[in-house]
């Protein structure tokens, strides 16, 4: 690993959180498993090597639950969700270079061969624990066939992760008033011998390993507060008969915890890729055991298990630590958490059966919000993201200037780039890198489709309809420079929706694939000539809109009127992803609207100000407060603000804010604060501006 920029002479692998191989797959997984594709193609644009691999989670208590309903073995149940998946994932443009399964030889045997080193290094013990016990049906029970409430927080939760709440990690024993998910009667605990992993011994090692880790916040910040808090050693084993064995025990009803093999999968997947086409291509023991780029795109529920029980197992069995975790946040449905009982979802196989290209889907989910931010997909926003921006922007300037080109010069002008277009492009490329690596896929999508706004405006600006009888040179220079700009952005897009620009590439004439590409490509002559071109994209109209929303309300409400069960019961069916639970919160767990309304003087006796983090550093002896210098124009204020476990510091200098600058003075931790700055939710999601406001203008 290193901290060098992209690209860098070693390898790098990227890999997705698993999906569960216990349902259907909807537009909240596919953010993850979209984004990971996406940046990994990104890499590859950079002159990166790189794999992506993933594979499917084949163990665990849901798929054991589900299979036993449905009257077949786990493996046969897991194995037809497998299949379904690598039937779906490419459909989305998704392309794994390797996509396995944790039931498979390879991860089996790796699996075993890491946990024999852990206990061989001393890092493993047995230890009695409490394991839930069902009296009527005369079993323990491990994790997920239990739900009671969670000991820190007090929300509801089940066995071994509190999903609704706090989103810690729950050992065995830990959850109170336990349920048992096989027949809904109250269970009693019961001790057992289990193995345990020696986390704890890792606490510096982590908080190391937090300090240099990259990616984005909550991946840093979320898990030092559970190190400051103390960290518990991990049962690693549960009873149960559906998973790997632990090595050495096959003669018993235990086998190890889904969280162990699940990530090894990781190792697995990149192996059984090296196999496959040699080392000499792609060597994955350079990555995992020497100093390769591993990075990481999960979603938010699972950063505990990647970046405090991952990391510490990697370093305690000698292998490479991750470079980067990337955390998404969460997918909701008109403002509402994905509910897959209550069937408000957008299913993938629903979307495709709608006709819609996969481009759309993938430009909408990575570029809408950061990666971290959650987002609300509504069939309005996806139209007027697909109308406003790939069809009147990136769609619009390729139709009109490669039309041009062909109808006037059967294809590209022979003359040279223009100095101006060509820095342009090269400002576009310069955004792209620097996106890359920021981690921010938002801004990779958009370095294309601002260059595809700068080209709109440059033929209007031009106009060169108007040159051809008076200037033909001039007219030939602007579309020459706009037929380069067209090809700039077919490869800067390409990481987001591959399908279209390969499509430009084709109308270009380019031989190959544009996913073969690299970023000096952009400013590579196209070929001489190429055919007529066609419209790329296609507007969505108003009353497509309307059948789609007025579909997605009648499925959810027929699925509320079918539905007999209690929201229990939609905590049971554990129908998610191991990785995108997609336990965003509904519009009932937010906090409620308050109901004094004030007047319109009142708000002008606001003073809220655009501003711009000059300088942000922790307050020695405060767990939550940071010291932040904020340039609001007229003058710098120092603010204390409550964002120091919620934000890397370090990268928020520069960062626009919105900061209320006529809030009484007052001193915290000994530190004066002259104003506040705005945040949303309890991830403080800082409040900036979407354009360009100057620091000091007024929020009106």
């Amino acid at each position: 690993m290193s901290h060098d920029d992209f690209p860098t002479d070693r390898p790098a692998v990227v890999t997705c959180g698993l999906p569960y191989a216990n349902g259907d797959l909807h537009i909240g997984h596919l953010r993850g498993y979209i984004g990971a594709d996406a940046f990994t193609r990104a890499l590859e644009t950079l002159g990166q090597q790189a794999a992506y691999v993933s594979g499917s989670d084949m163990h665990g208590t849901p798929v054991a639950v589900n299979a036993e309903e449905e009257g077949v073995d786990p493996e046969s149940f897991a194995l037809r969700w497998h299949e379904q998946y690598e039937e779906t994932f490419p459909k989305f443009n998704v392309e794994f270079d390797n996509y396995g399964h944790t039931h498979d030889e390879t991860n089996t045997e790796l699996t075993q061969e890491i946990v024999r080193t852990l206990d061989e290094e001393g890092y493993v013990y047995e230890d009695e624990v409490l394991v839930a016990y069902d009296p009527k049906a005369d079993d323990h029970l491990p994790d997920r066939y239990v739900v009671g409430t969670c000991p820190y927080c007090g929300e509801k939760a089940r066995g071994d992760e509190c999903d609704e709440g706090c989103q810690r990690h729950l050992e065995p024993g830990e959850i109170e008033n336990p349920t048992s998910v096989r027949t809904g009667n109250p269970a009693e605990y019961r001790e057992r011998t289990h193995k345990f992993f020696r986390v704890s011994e890792f606490a510096d090692y982590l908080t190391e390993f937090l300090d240099d880790l990259e990616g984005t916040s909550n991946a840093r910040n979320q898990p030092r507060q559970w190190i400051e808090e103390g960290l518990q050693d991990w049962c690693l084993t549960r009873d149960m008969e559906w998973g790997i064995d632990y090595p050495g025990a096959e003669e018993e009803d235990i086998v190890l915890y889904v969280w162990v093999d699940a990530p090894i999968e990781y190792i697995s997947s990149t192996k059984q890729y090296s196999d496959r086409v040699g080392s000499d291509e792609y060597d994955w023991e350079e990555v995992w055991k020497n100093d390769g780029e591993i990075i990481h795109v999960i979603g938010r529920d699972i950063i505990q298990h990647h970046t405090i029980f991952w990391p510490a197992m990697l370093e305690a069995a000698n292998y490479n630590a991750p470079r980067a975790v990337a955390a998404t946040g969460f997918i909701t449905i008109d403002g509402k958490g994905l509910s897959t009982s209550r069937n408000r979802a957008i299913w993938a196989k629903e979307y495709l059966e709608e006709g819609f290209h996969p481009d759309l889907l993938r430009y909408y989910l990575t570029t809408t919000g950061g990666l971290q931010q959650d987002v609300d997909f509504t069939w309005t926003a996806f139209q007027e993201k697909v109308n406003g921006e790939l069809v009147g922007t990136i769609g619009n300037f390729w139709y009109r200037s490669l039309l041009f080109a062909y109808r006037n010069y059967e294809g590209r002008p022979d003359v040279e780039v223009t100095s101006e277009v060509e820095e342009r492009i090269e400002g576009a490329i310069g955004e792209f890198r620097e996106a890359v690596n920021d981690y921010s896929l938002r801004e990779c999508g958009l370095a294309a489709t601002r260059l595809a706004q700068f080209g709109n405006e440059y033929i209007q600006r031009n106009e060169p309809w108007k040159l051809t009888d008076d200037d033909p040179e001039r007219a030939a220079q602007v579309i020459r420079d706009c037929v380069q700009i067209a090809k700039a952005v077919g490869v800067l897009l390409e990481p987001v929706a591959p399908g279209k620009a390969q499509a430009l590439w084709e109308q270009l004439g380019e031989d190959g694939s544009v996913a073969d590409a690299h970023l000096e490509d952009a400013l590579e002559a196209p070929p001489r000539r190429f055919e007529q071109p066609g419209e790329l994209f296609e507007k969505i109209e108003d009353d497509r809109v309307d059948e789609l929303e007025t579909k997605l309300d009648e499925k959810i409400t027929a699925a509320a009127e079918q539905e007999t069960e209690s929201d229990e019961g939609d905590e049971a069916e554990e129908t998610d992803m191991a990785d995108e639970t997609e336990t965003a919160a509904d519009t009932s767990d937010l906090e409620p609207l308050l109901e004094d309304r004030i007047s319109f003087e009142d708000f002008q006796n606001l003073d809220i100000r655009v501003g711009r983090v000059e300088v942000a550093e922790g307050i020695d002896g405060a767990d939550d407060l940071a010291r932040l210098e904020v340039d609001i124009g007229f003058e710098t204020r120092q603010v204390v603000a409550g964002i120091k476990q919620l934000h890397d510091l370090e990268s928020l200098s520069g960062t626009k804010c919105i900061l209320l600058a006529n809030m009484a003075p007052a001193e915290l931790f000994g530190v004066e604060s002259n104003g506040m700055i705005l945040a949303a939710g309890e991830e403080a999601d800082l409040l900036t501006t979407h354009g360009d406001a100057d620091i000091g203008e007024k929020v009106r």
